[in-house]
């Protein structure tokens, strides 16, 4: 039994005959006839009594209208749900995003989307660390990743997309040091504490390059939990060395953001399996990159 016989059984019906329902359908009537005769066949059962051009539904016929067109009605519906995400006026993305670009620039791509297709919802799934973003994304875990990275974008497991980049700033309390100051050179994080994030981040990886180069500076505190960096250095546990994602929220915190010189810098990137993708998916992709291609460089 497929939907098509019950589409014709029901055209007869609705119709009052087989010439009609053809006519209706647009097909040949020995055709209409055989698709309903191997639907007989599937449910053991005469549908109809053909009493010459006439077709009277038998008991069994009768019986079979209700389910009928609750099955036609359920692949209506199961087209038009299909339809809908096809057509981007609902659905869903799965997203997996660094915690930094969670803040920035994710929320900005997240507003242009939604704000050409609000009925699609996106879900941002947490990962720590670049390789928990490919991972993720290579898995089937999420559709999307948006990660960061020091060294060129990954290339091998999924397809990139460049979307931008952030230096490194430096965080600190309102009664911290450098007072007055708009900037800083890497060398003056000399003998302060510095909270870090956990190895496999790109903060971590610019303080462990800056002990290597022997500034002499001390990790006060490590965490996995970003959303602690910044209480930290509010209560003065000390400063932080974070992406310029966070500037606009520490500042409104109360701390002070300050440059760090030489500029140094994160590659931003969107990533993806390399084909498959839903319409949702490449929507967001092309949405990510117009605002990249507008966006002005980080300063």
């Amino acid at each position: 039994m497929d939907i098509r016989q019950l589409e014709y059984f029901l055209a007869i019906v609705d119709h009052g005959g087989f010439n009609r329902a053809a006519s209706a359908l647009y097909v040949s009537q020995p055709s209409l006839s055989q698709t309903v005769q191997g639907l007989e066949r599937d449910l053991g059962s005469e549908l109809f009594h053909r009493i010459g051009r006439r077709a009277v539904l038998t008991e069994a016929g009768r019986a079979l209208i209700e389910p009928a067109r609750a099955a036609v009605r359920s692949l209506e519906t199961a087209r038009a749900s299909v339809a809908a995400v096809h057509e981007l006026r609902e659905g869903r993305l799965d997203v997996a995003a660094m915690p930094s670009q969670a803040v920035e620039p994710l929320t900005s791509m997240i507003h242009d989307f939604s704000g050409r297709w609000p009925g699609v919802s996106v879900v941002i799934k947490a990962a720590f660390t670049s390789r928990d973003v490919v991972d993720m994304v290579r898995t089937g875990a999420v559709e999307l990743g948006l990660l960061a990275t020091s060294g060129p974008l990954p290339e091998k497991e999924v397809a990139s997309y460049p979307v931008g980049q952030q230096r490194f700033v430096l965080v600190v309390p309102p009664d911290g040091p450098f007072g007055g100051q708009q900037a800083i050179s890497n060398r003056e994080l000399t003998g302060q504490r510095l909270i870090v994030g956990q190895r496999g981040t790109g903060m971590r990886a610019y303080v462990d390059g800056l002990l290597e180069q022997g500034v002499a500076c001390t990790i006060a505190a490590e965490t996995e939990h970003r959303v602690a960096i910044l209480p930290l250095v509010l209560a003065g546990v000390g400063l932080a060395v974070v992406t310029e994602s966070w500037r606009v929220m520490a500042e409104r915190a109360g701390a002070r953001v300050l440059d760090i010189e030489p500029r140094t810098t994160l590659s931003i990137g969107l990533v993806s399996r390399r084909t498959g993708l839903s319409r949702a998916a490449e929507a967001f992709v092309a949405t990510a990159l117009r605002r990249g291609a507008t966006d002005k460089p980080a300063l």
